[in-house]
């Protein structure tokens, strides 16, 4: 009776809510035979609370450290482009009037002309020429950095060129004269930079379909019948139909700066020496000769009034009694003197050097400022660092117009060992002319040659001491110098070489014609005589030669090494805490 009244009590009694769980279960909000995953549950069990609270710090920790390591990259990349752009600005200085892209246009004109700075080692033209037309375009804009400018009256307009057989007509320059001096300095380097890459660019063609260049003897077309193969791995050439030039002529860049107004007289000397230069490298040497003379009527028309009677325009030489030698007049009459060696005019060359010459001996010293008695202190030193560092140096000034009286400063003597190198050249080379065809080696010549080779070896003398005692801070100089010595050390080379060659093939001539020459030349009897019975001259001054040369070597590689070293500086604090 009792245990079927219990049994009734479980039938109508509220079933218990607690829910009967196996030993050692862990509660999850997913049912067992859910779809989720066999590896739900230990997720579950993974994923507690304390767990979680910690992933999510350390999720944010690690946000916010690869926001730090993003901000710090982005900051180090902007700081690297900060001070490339300043030690390129300290290398290249370029006018403040410009606007930043201009600016940077042209630095990176001139950092691509740099030989070194392709891996390849060769230099990328027509990127170059690609820069530098833009950054003439935007200089020549009246909405850029054009304003003020005095534009032609339409792009047609062009003025005639009296004399130049192969110009005749060319288009007006810019009226530049209402600019700064900085403006016009750093429109006349774009318009000298956009003209040397013409030149690198002439005889080559822009194919339109590709955006690239190549030189024209590549194209295949109609006038081009016989393509030149291209190199193993090279595009493939470009077709005449889709080719244009790959640059404007380089006398349009020449022409702009000489015929344009606000320019000073040296500016356009440099402009006309180099289109001649580029001119005798085209084969047109008359028309070189005429840019030649337009650059010394540059150069007279720009000295003071009542100065008269300086060069001869007939001859090109300098006269004896010229009180005022400018600088422009020493250039342009050298160049026209090298213009006339170049092309064989030995006779009207020899004249201009030696006038030249003269002219540079008797120019007075320049004026060397005392250096100061009290050195600075080491803080005033490294407070001139500081400075130094954190400040940009301004725009430099404006060069010599070249116009004032020219002095003899170390530069200038390394110009003049360059021109004794030159007249020691013309006079060993116009022996060969005047050997006898039945001689190796006749009196007269042989006189020339020993007169050469004098003058060869006190230009390399002058060279090599005026580089030693130079300042080590001007290295365009410096540079000069240097390259005159190498020529120098070559001449001086070759001309042994040849002597001694000319020696060997003497010994061969029969006694009868040595004798038949000595009879007609009292005085290159004696010469051939003397040098008959010195023997081994040439050889040990060839030897001498050598050892010279090795010495020389040694010191225009460490001249390198200064060079380059000084150029990538950045700091320079060597010269500031020594």
């Amino acid at each position: 009776m009792e245990q079927a009244t219990n049994s009734q009590l479980l039938l109508v009694s509220k079933p218990s809510s607690r829910p009967e769980l196996p030993y050692l279960y862990t509660p999850s909000k997913f049912p067992q035979n859910s779809s989720s995953g066999p590896y739900q549950n230990q997720l579950s069990r993974y994923l507690t609370t304390e767990r979680r609270q910690h992933l999510k710090q350390e999720t944010k920790q690690f946000l916010k450290y690869l926001f730090y390591v993003h901000v710090g990259l982005v900051s180090l990349g902007l700081l690297v482009a900060l001070i490339s752009v300043e030690v390129y600005e300290r290398k290249y200085p370029t006018p403040p009037e410009w606007t930043f892209k201009s600016r940077n246009i042209y630095r990176a004109a001139r950092k691509i002309e740099e030989p070194g700075y392709s891996a390849s080692g060769i230099v990328e033209w027509p990127d170059i020429e690609n820069n530098y037309a833009s950054l003439l375009s935007r200089l020549e804009d009246p909405d850029l950095d054009g304003k003020d400018l005095i534009l032609p009256r339409n792009d047609q307009e062009r003025v005639w060129v009296f004399g130049l057989k192969n110009l005749g007509f060319t288009r007006k320059g810019l009226d530049v004269s209402v600019k700064s001096e900085a403006w016009r300095s750093g429109y006349h380097a774009a318009l000298m930079g956009a003209a040397r890459a013409a030149e690198h660019l002439d005889g080559w063609v822009f194919d339109r379909s590709r955006g690239m260049s190549c030189p024209r003897e590549y194209m295949i077309g109609p006038s081009n019948p016989r393509p030149k193969p291209v190199p193993y791995g090279a595009a493939r050439p470009p077709l005449e139909e889709n080719c244009d030039p790959a640059s404007e002529a380089p006398q349009t860049f020449y022409m702009k700066i000489l015929t344009s107004t606000g320019f000073t007289s040296g500016q356009r000397l440099d402009a006309a020496l180099a289109y001649g230069d580029f001119l005798d490298w085209k084969g047109l040497h008359e028309s070189a000769e005429e840019m030649y003379d337009w650059g010394l009527d540059i150069a007279m028309g720009a000295l003071p009034v009542g100065t008269n009677n300086i060069v001869n325009f007939q001859t090109g030489t300098i006269n004896t009694d010229a009180t005022y030698v400018s600088k422009n007049i020493l250039k342009a009459t050298n160049a026209l003197a090298v213009h006339h060696a170049q092309t064989g005019k030995l006779s009207h060359a020899l004249p201009i050097f030696l006038s030249n010459l003269r002219a540079r001996k008797h120019l007075s010293l320049p004026y060397v400022p005392e250096p100061p008695e009290d050195e600075p202190s080491r803080v005033q030193r490294y407070l001139s660092f500081v400075k130094w560092l954190l400040v940009s140096p301004p725009y430099p000034p404006m060069p010599p117009t070249g116009d004032e009286v020219s002095v003899r400063s170390p530069r200038a003597i390394c110009e003049e060992s360059a021109i004794m190198a030159h007249i020691g050249e013309i006079l060993f080379a116009s022996s060969q002319n005047d050997a006898q065809p039945s001689l190796a080696t006749s009196s007269e010549a042989l006189q020339k040659q020993r007169s050469g080779l004098s003058w060869t070896r006190d230009a390399v003398d002058i060279s090599e001491s005026t580089l030693s005692s130079m300042s080590p801070d001007d290295l365009d100089a410096r540079q000069t110098c240097a390259e005159c010595l190498k020529s120098g050390m070559d001449n001086w080379s070759t001309m042994v070489r040849k002597i001694l060659k000319d020696q060997q093939k003497m010994a061969t001539v029969p006694e009868k014609q040595k004798v038949k020459t000595r009879s007609s030349w009292f005085w290159g009897g004696q010469d051939l005589e003397a040098a008959e019975h010195d023997e081994g001259r040439w050889e040990r001054e060839l030897q001498l030669v050598h050892q010279r040369m090795d010495h020389v070597e040694g010191l225009l590689s460490r001249e390198e090494a200064i060079r380059k070293a000084r150029s990538a500086s950045i700091l320079g604090t060597g010269m500031i805490f020594s």
